[in-house]
Formats: C-alpha cells, structure tokens, sequence
C-alpha cells in the first residue's frame, strides 16, 4: 500500500461504499461532508483510479471500487481483530505462559493448578518443561521461563523466591528393612545405612537441608549412590542399595518393595517458586494466582 494511503482512508471509502451517499456517509463518520469528499479524491489520486462513478443521479462503485472494497474490509476487520488480540494478550487472556518445574513439584498441588488455568484460559498456550532446581535457576534469570516451581529454590540476584509449601521429609526403606515396621522414625535410626539421594549439583539447598536433617542427629549420611530423579531413587532402594529421605510428596509414588516412614524431625523442604522481580508476561499474574490458591490447600 502507498504511505500516503492511511488507515482512516479505507474507513472513509467503506463508509461512502456502504451508503452510496457522501452526505450520509460523512453523517455515520462524524464529520463534515466536504473534508470527506476531499479525501476520497485523494485516495483515488493515491491509487490511480476512481473508486466511485458520480452523476446527477448517485453515487455508484466502479470495478475497481468493487474490487477495493472488499480488500479494504477485509483490512478494516483484521486490524480490528489485532487491537482485540492485542488487548486478550494485554490482559493475561492471549499469549503463551512457560512454566518450569521440578519433578517432585509434580506429586504435590501444580497439576491441580494447571488443569484449573487451562480451563480458565483457553487461549493461553500454557508450555511446560521440567528440570531440576539448577537446571530451571538460569532459565529463569535469561527469560526462557515465565515462572518455575522450584525444589528449594535459592534467591539469586534478578531472581525472586516466593515459598509456597514446606513438606516434612520422610525415610524411604526397602520394603524388608529391619525398620520397616516402625510408623515413626527419628533419623538418627538411619545414623548406619547406606544412603541414596541426587547429586548436589542438581540442587544444592535441597541437598543441604537433607544432609542438615541428619546433622541435626549427630551423624553426616553415607551416600554410596546419586540418581537424577526421586522414581530412579525408588528403585534403586528397593533394590536394597541403600535408604534415603524424601519430600513427604515423594510418598505418592507408588514402587513395589519401597516403604515410606514418617520422620521425626523440625527439618523441612520447601516448594518454591522462581520468579523475575519485574514480570513481563501479564499471562503469568493469572497463573500464580491459582498456584497459590491451590497450594495454600497443603498443596494437595
């Protein structure tokens, strides 16, 4: 389209192309009837062709005003559904939402949340992708993430850590262990076995708040073995490798040969989620409202 053609011509000529009358047409425009003639003619001067035949006896579209019509209401209506799209996406209704989690984050209250926001907003392309807590950090910091729900998550510069849940940890065992039947165990009872648990790097504070759950007893556990995910940890304990202590959550994995054991202890792991300071996403507002409402129910 030639620069000097703008956006108000096309509603001008639609206008006049509806009513066949400049005087009605400038009526339904809200303007005077000489400044509209004026600028058909330069629209018409701009394209090189009449729009309109004007006798003494109306106002008629040429072929080529036929033709310009429909293009220009085709154009009218895009730019219409574009301002619309364009305040959906404004207002938290359009767009797209990526949300990190880690993966025991799964067993407590975000699938709830997501099934709700999803029928909430159907128009929201809602992407999920899982890590461990190290992994989703940098995503968050670069933007690749919206929000993550973190497994104790620690606040970085640019970063924000919002708790919302702490779980209580609880003693996995082989399903033939000699504590197997206790309901309850301090885990000082765990002072001498051989432990299983994810390496460090894959999420230093939770590590840290597991290892100070035993310090707390007098004793720094035995790993003999790291695994990258809590259903990897099952089985391995199962398989008699050795125990390990768990978010409470982990609980609801169902691993045959594997027991869960209340812990007695005041240690806690947290769920938190990860967030930059200043959100730019006006979906993620809508998201974090439901994730809290949810988790403030336990989490379950």
């Amino acid at each position: 389209m030639n620069d000097q053609i703008e956006l108000r011509h096309l509603r001008y000529f639609a206008a006049v192309a509806e009513t066949l009358h400049f005087g009605h047409a400038a009526e339904k425009l809200g303007m005077a009837q000489p400044p509209l003639s004026q600028q058909i003619r330069n629209l018409e001067r701009n394209l090189g062709y009449a729009l309109f035949d004007r006798t003494t006896r109306g106002v008629r579209l040429t072929r080529v005003g036929q033709f310009f019509l429909e293009r220009a209401r085709t154009t009218l209506a895009k730019v219409a559904d574009d301002i619309e799209i364009a305040r959906r996406v404004g207002s938290g209704l359009e767009g797209a939402l990526t949300v990190g989690f880690a993966g025991s984050v799964m067993f407590t209250g975000l699938p709830k949340a997501i099934r709700r926001y999803r029928r909430m907003h159907p128009n929201v392309e809602l992407r999920l992708r899982e890590g461990a807590t190290e992994e989703l950090m940098p995503l968050l910091l670069d933007g690749t993430l919206d929000l993550g729900f973190l497994r104790d998550g620690e606040a970085r510069d640019g970063l924000m850590i919002e708790t919302i849940l702490r779980e209580p940890f609880v003693a996995v065992l082989p399903a033939r262990h000699k504590l197997a039947a206790n309901s309850i165990l301090a885990p000082a009872a765990l002072k001498n076995e051989p432990f299983v648990l994810f390496a460090r790097r894959m999420g230093a504070l939770a590590y840290d708040r597991t290892v100070a759950c035993c310090e707390a007893e007098g004793f720094r556990p035995n790993f003999v073995q790291d695994a990258p995910q809590w259903p990897t940890v099952l089985r391995l304990v199962a398989a008699g490798l050795g125990v390990s202590l768990a978010p409470a959550c982990v609980a609801r994995i169902t691993t045959p040969g594997v027991v869960f054991k209340r812990v007695r202890s005041r240690h806690w792991t947290s769920i938190d989620i990860g967030m930059k300071a200043k959100l730019d996403n006006p979906a993620t507002e809508a998201f974090l409202a439901i994730a809290r409402q949810q988790f403030s129910k336990r989490g379950w």
